[in-house]
Protein backbone atom coordinates (compact mmCIF):
# COMPACT_ATOMS: atom_id res chain seq x y z
CA UNK A 1 0.00 0.00 0.00
CA UNK A 2 1.55 3.33 -1.07
CA UNK A 3 1.26 6.24 1.35
CA UNK A 4 0.17 9.64 0.08
CA UNK A 5 -1.37 8.41 -3.20
CA UNK A 6 -2.05 11.45 -5.41
CA UNK A 7 -3.60 9.64 -8.40
CA UNK A 8 -6.54 8.06 -6.58
CA UNK A 9 -9.27 9.15 -9.06
CA UNK A 10 -7.22 7.93 -12.02
CA UNK A 11 -6.52 4.57 -10.40
CA UNK A 12 -10.16 4.12 -9.38
CA UNK A 13 -11.27 4.74 -12.97
CA UNK A 14 -8.67 2.30 -14.33
CA UNK A 15 -9.71 -0.45 -11.93
CA UNK A 16 -13.40 0.08 -12.60
CA UNK A 17 -12.94 -0.02 -16.37
CA UNK A 18 -10.81 -3.13 -16.04
CA UNK A 19 -13.82 -4.87 -14.47
CA UNK A 20 -12.23 -5.19 -11.04
CA UNK A 21 -14.66 -2.90 -9.24
CA UNK A 22 -13.45 0.08 -7.23
CA UNK A 23 -14.37 2.36 -4.37
CA UNK A 24 -12.89 5.69 -3.32
CA UNK A 25 -12.49 6.29 0.41
CA UNK A 26 -12.03 9.98 1.29
CA UNK A 27 -11.23 11.60 4.63
CA UNK A 28 -13.99 14.13 5.37
CA UNK A 29 -13.11 14.89 8.99
CA UNK A 30 -10.15 14.05 11.18
CA UNK A 31 -8.26 14.88 14.35
CA UNK A 32 -5.83 17.77 14.48
CA UNK A 33 -2.59 15.81 14.49
CA UNK A 34 -3.56 13.33 11.77
CA UNK A 35 -0.89 12.33 9.24
CA UNK A 36 -3.47 12.44 6.41
CA UNK A 37 -5.35 15.69 5.92
CA UNK A 38 -9.01 16.09 5.01
CA UNK A 39 -9.43 15.13 1.36
CA UNK A 40 -6.83 12.34 1.49
CA UNK A 41 -7.95 9.29 -0.45
CA UNK A 42 -7.55 5.54 -0.59
CA UNK A 43 -8.66 3.30 -3.45
CA UNK A 44 -9.97 -0.21 -2.87
CA UNK A 45 -10.51 -2.71 -5.69
CA UNK A 46 -13.22 -5.34 -5.71
CA UNK A 47 -10.55 -8.01 -5.26
CA UNK A 48 -9.08 -6.37 -2.17
CA UNK A 49 -6.14 -4.34 -3.44
CA UNK A 50 -5.48 -1.09 -1.60
CA UNK A 51 -3.56 2.01 -2.70
CA UNK A 52 -3.20 5.21 -0.71
CA UNK A 53 -4.17 5.80 2.91
CA UNK A 54 -6.72 7.59 5.08
CA UNK A 55 -4.80 7.42 8.37
CA UNK A 56 -1.45 6.38 9.71
CA UNK A 57 -2.44 2.74 9.40
CA UNK A 58 -4.93 2.27 12.23
CA UNK A 59 -8.19 2.21 10.24
CA UNK A 60 -7.22 1.12 6.71
CA UNK A 61 -8.19 -2.51 7.31
CA UNK A 62 -11.66 -1.60 8.52
CA UNK A 63 -12.14 0.85 5.64
CA UNK A 64 -11.19 -1.87 3.15
CA UNK A 65 -13.84 -4.23 4.56
CA UNK A 66 -16.51 -1.53 4.38
CA UNK A 67 -15.40 -0.56 0.87
CA UNK A 68 -15.75 -4.15 -0.35
CA UNK A 69 -19.28 -4.20 1.07
CA UNK A 70 -20.01 -0.88 -0.65
CA UNK A 71 -18.80 -2.23 -4.00
CA UNK A 72 -21.06 -5.24 -3.53
CA UNK A 73 -24.14 -3.24 -2.50
CA UNK A 74 -23.57 -0.24 -4.75
CA UNK A 75 -24.27 2.12 -1.85
CA UNK A 76 -22.06 4.80 -0.31
CA UNK A 77 -21.46 5.07 3.40
CA UNK A 78 -19.92 7.42 5.95
CA UNK A 79 -17.63 5.67 8.41
CA UNK A 80 -16.66 7.08 11.79
CA UNK A 81 -13.80 5.72 13.84
CA UNK A 82 -12.87 6.64 17.38
CA UNK A 83 -9.11 6.25 17.53
CA UNK A 84 -7.77 5.53 20.99
CA UNK A 85 -4.75 7.31 22.41
CA UNK A 86 -2.82 4.03 22.26
CA UNK A 87 -3.63 3.41 18.60
CA UNK A 88 -2.83 7.01 17.73
CA UNK A 89 0.53 6.85 19.50
CA UNK A 90 1.36 3.62 17.68
CA UNK A 91 1.14 5.36 14.30
CA UNK A 92 3.03 8.46 15.37
CA UNK A 93 0.22 10.76 16.48
CA UNK A 94 0.19 12.93 19.56
CA UNK A 95 -3.30 11.94 20.65
CA UNK A 96 -6.42 10.03 19.68
CA UNK A 97 -9.63 11.42 18.23
CA UNK A 98 -12.22 10.86 15.53
CA UNK A 99 -11.83 10.24 11.83
CA UNK A 100 -14.68 10.19 9.32
CA UNK A 101 -14.27 8.51 5.96
CA UNK A 102 -16.72 8.67 3.06
CA UNK A 103 -16.74 5.50 0.93
CA UNK A 104 -18.12 5.77 -2.61
CA UNK A 105 -18.35 2.78 -4.95
CA UNK A 106 -17.49 3.68 -8.54
CA UNK A 107 -20.21 3.19 -11.15
CA UNK A 108 -23.16 3.63 -8.82
CA UNK A 109 -22.67 6.36 -6.22
CA UNK A 110 -19.62 7.91 -7.89
CA UNK A 111 -20.65 7.62 -11.52
CA UNK A 112 -18.18 6.78 -14.26
CA UNK A 113 -19.08 10.01 -16.08
CA UNK A 114 -18.33 12.26 -13.10
CA UNK A 115 -15.13 10.36 -12.33
CA UNK A 116 -14.01 10.69 -15.95
CA UNK A 117 -14.71 14.44 -15.88
CA UNK A 118 -12.59 14.70 -12.74
CA UNK A 119 -9.71 12.75 -14.27
CA UNK A 120 -9.82 14.88 -17.43
CA UNK A 121 -9.85 18.11 -15.42
CA UNK A 122 -6.84 16.97 -13.41
CA UNK A 123 -4.97 16.03 -16.59
CA UNK A 124 -5.67 19.49 -18.01
CA UNK A 125 -4.40 21.20 -14.81
CA UNK A 126 -7.88 22.60 -14.18
CA UNK A 127 -8.88 23.27 -10.58
CA UNK A 128 -12.18 21.60 -9.72
CA UNK A 129 -14.15 20.67 -6.63
CA UNK A 130 -16.08 17.44 -6.19
CA UNK A 131 -19.19 18.36 -4.17
CA UNK A 132 -20.89 15.36 -2.57
CA UNK A 133 -23.49 14.29 -0.03
CA UNK A 134 -21.36 13.68 3.05
CA UNK A 135 -23.62 10.93 4.37
CA UNK A 136 -24.14 8.78 1.28
CA UNK A 137 -21.69 10.10 -1.32
CA UNK A 138 -22.53 10.95 -4.89
CA UNK A 139 -21.96 14.39 -6.30
CA UNK A 140 -20.89 16.63 -9.13
CA UNK A 141 -17.99 18.84 -10.16
CA UNK A 142 -17.80 22.60 -9.72
CA UNK A 143 -15.10 25.16 -10.51
CA UNK A 144 -16.76 28.14 -8.83
CA UNK A 145 -17.95 29.16 -5.40
CA UNK A 146 -15.03 27.84 -3.36
CA UNK A 147 -12.31 30.46 -3.87
CA UNK A 148 -10.90 30.21 -0.36
CA UNK A 149 -10.88 26.44 -0.42
CA UNK A 150 -9.03 26.42 -3.75
CA UNK A 151 -6.47 28.93 -2.49
CA UNK A 152 -5.92 27.05 0.76
CA UNK A 153 -6.08 23.56 -0.77
CA UNK A 154 -8.64 22.85 1.93
CA UNK A 155 -11.27 20.17 1.47
CA UNK A 156 -14.04 20.00 4.06
CA UNK A 157 -17.72 20.01 4.95
CA UNK A 158 -19.73 23.14 4.21
CA UNK A 159 -22.40 24.56 6.55
CA UNK A 160 -25.07 23.01 4.32
CA UNK A 161 -23.63 19.56 5.01
CA UNK A 162 -22.11 19.05 1.56
CA UNK A 163 -18.56 17.73 1.41
CA UNK A 164 -16.20 19.60 -0.90
CA UNK A 165 -13.12 17.72 -2.12
CA UNK A 166 -10.64 20.15 -3.67
CA UNK A 167 -8.64 18.92 -6.66
CA UNK A 168 -6.02 21.52 -7.49
CA UNK A 169 -3.32 21.06 -10.11
CA UNK A 170 0.09 20.28 -8.60
CA UNK A 171 1.99 23.34 -7.48
CA UNK A 172 4.87 24.39 -9.73
CA UNK A 173 7.90 26.54 -9.09
CA UNK A 174 9.60 27.99 -12.14
CA UNK A 175 13.07 29.34 -11.37
CA UNK A 176 14.81 31.53 -13.93
CA UNK A 177 18.53 31.35 -13.24
CA UNK A 178 20.38 28.18 -12.26
CA UNK A 179 22.43 29.97 -9.59
CA UNK A 180 23.55 28.99 -6.08
CA UNK A 181 20.27 30.13 -4.52
CA UNK A 182 18.40 27.89 -6.96
CA UNK A 183 20.51 24.92 -5.88
CA UNK A 184 19.15 25.36 -2.36
CA UNK A 185 15.65 26.51 -3.30
CA UNK A 186 14.75 23.70 -5.70
CA UNK A 187 15.13 20.76 -3.25
CA UNK A 188 13.39 22.76 -0.51
CA UNK A 189 10.49 23.48 -2.82
CA UNK A 190 10.23 19.83 -3.83
CA UNK A 191 9.99 18.80 -0.17
CA UNK A 192 7.24 21.41 0.27
CA UNK A 193 5.19 19.82 -2.53
CA UNK A 194 6.20 21.90 -5.55
CA UNK A 195 7.21 20.52 -8.93
CA UNK A 196 10.27 22.66 -9.81
CA UNK A 197 11.46 23.66 -13.27
CA UNK A 198 14.73 25.54 -13.81
CA UNK A 199 15.23 27.79 -16.83
CA UNK A 200 18.68 28.93 -17.91
CA UNK A 201 20.08 29.15 -21.44
CA UNK A 202 23.61 28.98 -20.00
CA UNK A 203 24.40 25.28 -20.20
CA UNK A 204 27.20 25.42 -17.64
CA UNK A 205 24.81 26.79 -15.00
CA UNK A 206 22.01 24.30 -15.53
CA UNK A 207 24.12 21.16 -15.71
CA UNK A 208 23.06 17.76 -14.38
CA UNK A 209 25.91 17.93 -11.89
CA UNK A 210 24.49 21.11 -10.35
CA UNK A 211 20.83 20.01 -10.46
CA UNK A 212 20.79 16.20 -10.41
CA UNK A 213 17.47 14.72 -11.49
CA UNK A 214 15.75 18.08 -11.93
CA UNK A 215 14.00 19.47 -15.00
CA UNK A 216 16.25 22.09 -16.61
CA UNK A 217 15.16 23.99 -19.73
CA UNK A 218 18.09 25.54 -21.61
CA UNK A 219 16.06 28.02 -23.65
CA UNK A 220 15.68 31.77 -23.27
CA UNK A 221 13.22 32.37 -20.42
CA UNK A 222 10.43 33.90 -22.50
CA UNK A 223 10.55 31.01 -24.99
CA UNK A 224 10.75 28.47 -22.16
CA UNK A 225 7.70 29.90 -20.37
CA UNK A 226 5.68 29.69 -23.57
CA UNK A 227 6.66 26.01 -23.85
CA UNK A 228 6.13 25.12 -20.19
CA UNK A 229 2.93 27.08 -19.71
CA UNK A 230 2.18 28.92 -16.48
CA UNK A 231 -1.07 29.19 -14.54
CA UNK A 232 -2.61 30.08 -11.20
CA UNK A 233 -0.79 27.19 -9.50
CA UNK A 234 2.61 28.47 -10.61
CA UNK A 235 5.16 30.55 -8.71
CA UNK A 236 7.89 32.29 -10.71
CA UNK A 237 11.21 33.33 -9.20
CA UNK A 238 13.80 35.33 -11.15
CA UNK A 239 17.36 34.91 -9.88
CA UNK A 240 19.74 35.80 -12.73
CA UNK A 241 20.55 39.46 -11.84
CA UNK A 242 20.50 39.99 -15.62
CA UNK A 243 17.56 42.00 -16.90
CA UNK A 244 18.15 40.64 -20.42
CA UNK A 245 17.11 37.25 -19.06
CA UNK A 246 14.70 38.29 -16.33
CA UNK A 247 12.64 40.98 -18.06
CA UNK A 248 11.23 38.92 -20.97
CA UNK A 249 10.07 36.25 -18.52
CA UNK A 250 8.71 38.94 -16.20
CA UNK A 251 6.62 40.47 -18.97
CA UNK A 252 4.98 37.11 -19.69
CA UNK A 253 4.35 36.44 -16.01
CA UNK A 254 2.81 39.85 -15.40
CA UNK A 255 0.21 39.12 -18.07
CA UNK A 256 -0.58 35.69 -16.60
CA UNK A 257 -2.42 34.54 -13.48
CA UNK A 258 0.58 33.02 -11.69
CA UNK A 259 0.03 33.37 -7.96
CA UNK A 260 3.54 34.59 -7.13
CA UNK A 261 6.26 36.56 -8.94
CA UNK A 262 9.53 37.33 -7.18
CA UNK A 263 12.78 38.84 -8.41
CA UNK A 264 16.20 38.88 -6.78
CA UNK A 265 18.09 42.13 -6.37
CA UNK A 266 18.71 45.10 -4.12
CA UNK A 267 16.19 47.87 -3.55
CA UNK A 268 18.06 49.94 -6.11
CA UNK A 269 17.98 47.12 -8.64
CA UNK A 270 14.26 46.64 -7.98
CA UNK A 271 13.57 50.35 -8.47
CA UNK A 272 15.22 50.19 -11.89
CA UNK A 273 13.19 47.08 -12.68
CA UNK A 274 9.98 48.92 -11.78
CA UNK A 275 10.98 51.82 -14.05
CA UNK A 276 11.47 49.41 -16.96
CA UNK A 277 8.06 47.86 -16.31
CA UNK A 278 6.45 51.31 -16.25
CA UNK A 279 8.18 52.19 -19.51
CA UNK A 280 6.82 48.93 -20.97
CA UNK A 281 3.29 50.07 -20.15
CA UNK A 282 2.50 47.99 -17.06
CA UNK A 283 0.12 49.59 -14.56
CA UNK A 284 0.87 50.22 -10.92
CA UNK A 285 -1.59 47.50 -9.96
CA UNK A 286 0.19 44.97 -12.17
CA UNK A 287 3.62 45.96 -10.89
CA UNK A 288 2.39 45.60 -7.29
CA UNK A 289 2.18 41.85 -7.90
CA UNK A 290 5.96 41.70 -8.11
CA UNK A 291 7.81 40.80 -4.91
CA UNK A 292 11.17 42.49 -4.89
CA UNK A 293 13.61 42.25 -3.37
CA UNK A 294 12.44 38.65 -3.30
CA UNK A 295 11.79 36.79 -0.04
CA UNK A 296 10.65 37.62 3.49
CA UNK A 297 12.92 39.91 5.46
CA UNK A 298 14.44 37.41 7.88
CA UNK A 299 17.97 38.78 7.73
CA UNK A 300 19.04 36.02 5.32
CA UNK A 301 22.70 36.09 4.27
CA UNK A 302 23.75 32.80 2.65
CA UNK A 303 22.21 31.32 -0.51
CA UNK A 304 20.45 28.68 1.59
CA UNK A 305 18.99 31.27 3.97
CA UNK A 306 17.82 33.38 1.04
CA UNK A 307 16.17 30.26 -0.40
CA UNK A 308 14.34 29.75 2.91
CA UNK A 309 13.10 33.35 2.82
CA UNK A 310 11.89 32.96 -0.78
CA UNK A 311 10.01 29.73 -0.11
CA UNK A 312 8.47 31.22 3.03
CA UNK A 313 7.21 34.22 1.06
CA UNK A 314 5.80 31.98 -1.69
CA UNK A 315 3.89 29.93 0.88
CA UNK A 316 2.65 33.08 2.64
CA UNK A 317 1.19 34.38 -0.63
CA UNK A 318 -0.27 30.97 -1.47
CA UNK A 319 -1.94 30.37 1.88
CA UNK A 320 -2.74 33.88 3.06
CA UNK A 321 -3.05 35.72 -0.22
CA UNK A 322 -0.69 38.49 0.95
Amino acid sequence: MRQGLEGAPELALDWYRAGRGAALATVVETWGSAPRRTGAQMVVSGDGQIEGSVSGGCVEGAVMVEALDAIESGKGTLLEFGVSDGDAFAVGLACGGTIKVLVEPVGTVLTEDVLLQLVEARAARKAVAYVANVETGGGELSDTGFADRFRMDRSGVEENGRFVAIHNPPLRLVVVGAVHIAQALVPMARVAGFDPVIIDPRAAFGSEARFPGEAVVDEWPDEALQTIGIDARTALVLLTHDHKLDDPALHIAMKSDVFYIGALGSKRTHAKRVERLQDAGFSGQAIARLHGPVGLDIGAASPSEIAVSILAEILTVLRKGT
